[in-house]
């Protein structure tokens, strides 16, 4: 596996709780590249615990959302991992700032095949949790994934929709995407001639007066004491430009109707973002899938509000569907 360089200190947007054991740790994917990720573990654990790897949102890192959601379930008594996707935070991959439909699907699944081979958790009671971009990828990897029983997916964004169709598929036409296209491929030439890879840039800075309600929410985020880290992408310099290419060719949710295990999907009444939850839930079938509005929550109040986000029901949804 590659070597990583693990920060030692702790770097995380939120306190580290007296419930909790946490490490650091690492395991590979099946392209090999090697995640780093934060292992949480409720303190006087029993023998054998339940399991839930956890991802996102898209442009973050572990040390923000993710790892607070990692460290709230392990104080309801689950084993937790936050991981960073390949290619972004401490995890390994070449070029940097990368994202990737397959890869990133892939990345939860390397997630469950570190888990599942760990021996002090029980491989039937191992479960998901997507936030944001990475909701839909949690969603692509139990469609493709028997080994995950439970997925919850919270403020939800189809990526591989918004970027080939646009903000409320204002862009859906051959034409749009045409464009898109031709700027995106024009862009390669420029990075291979250049031998480096134009950033999109993160989330705007300074934030201009008349930007729309979801860019101040994002910068409330990212760009605040609230949720700055150094190495999150939205919060610095984004992703490569061209990334967004394989998202244009590649739709994520093409198999969520053939789902069979338990998916709950958590979102804001106010967030831009909803119709991406509300539509996810219609391709879903059976009676063991669920979709919770919160009301009045914008999409960013999923991210670290404690208050908001309902994880007496994300524990109570888990501790059934993984049979606790």
């Amino acid at each position: 596996m590659e070597e990583l360089k693990l920060t030692k200190e702790w770097d995380k947007t939120f306190p580290l709780s007296s419930k909790v054991n946490h490490q650091k740790v690492s395991f590979y994917n099946r392209y090999g590249i090697t995640l780093a990720a934060d292992l949480y573990m409720p303190k006087g654990k029993p023998a054998k615990l339940p399991a839930l790897a956890v991802c996102g949102p898209f442009g973050a890192v572990k040390e923000q959302a993710s790892g607070l959601y990692a460290q709230i379930m392990a104080e309801q008594g689950f084993l937790t991992i936050a991981f960073d996707p390949s290619f972004t935070g401490e995890s390994g991959g070449f070029p940097r700032n990368v994202a990737s439909p397959d890869i990133n699907t892939e990345d939860f699944q390397a997630a469950v095949d570190y888990l599942v081979t760990r021996d002090d958790i029980d491989p039937e009671k191992i479960g998901i949790i997507g936030i944001c971009g990475w909701a839909g990828m949690a969603i692509n990897a139990a469609a493709i994934d028997t080994r995950i029983k439970a997925t919850v997916a919270s403020t939800m964004y189809d990526m591989s929709r918004v970027i080939a169709n646009g903000y409320f598929d204002s862009e859906d036409s051959q034409k749009a995407r045409q464009e898109k296209r031709r700027a995106l491929n024009n862009q390669r030439t420029l990075d291979y001639k250049n031998k480096s890879y134009q950033l999109a840039g993160g989330v705007i800075d300074p934030l201009p007066a008349d930007a729309p309600f979801y860019v101040k929410d994002y910068y409330d985020y990212y760009k605040t004491a609230r949720g700055y880290h150094a190495r999150s992408l939205n919060s610095n310099q984004g992703w490569n430009v061209t990334s967004a290419l394989s998202f244009l060719n590649m739709p994520i949710l093409s198999y969520a109707s053939e789902i069979e295990s338990a998916v709950l999907l958590i979102h804001g009444t106010k967030a831009h973002s909803c119709y991406f939850s509300k539509d996810a839930y219609k391709k879903l079938k059976g009676d063991n899938k669920e979709l919770l509005l919160i009301e009045g929550a914008v999409h960013t109040d999923l991210y670290d509000k404690v208050d908001v986000i309902p994880f007496a029901k994300i524990t109570d949804f888990f501790r059934k569907n993984l049979n606790l």
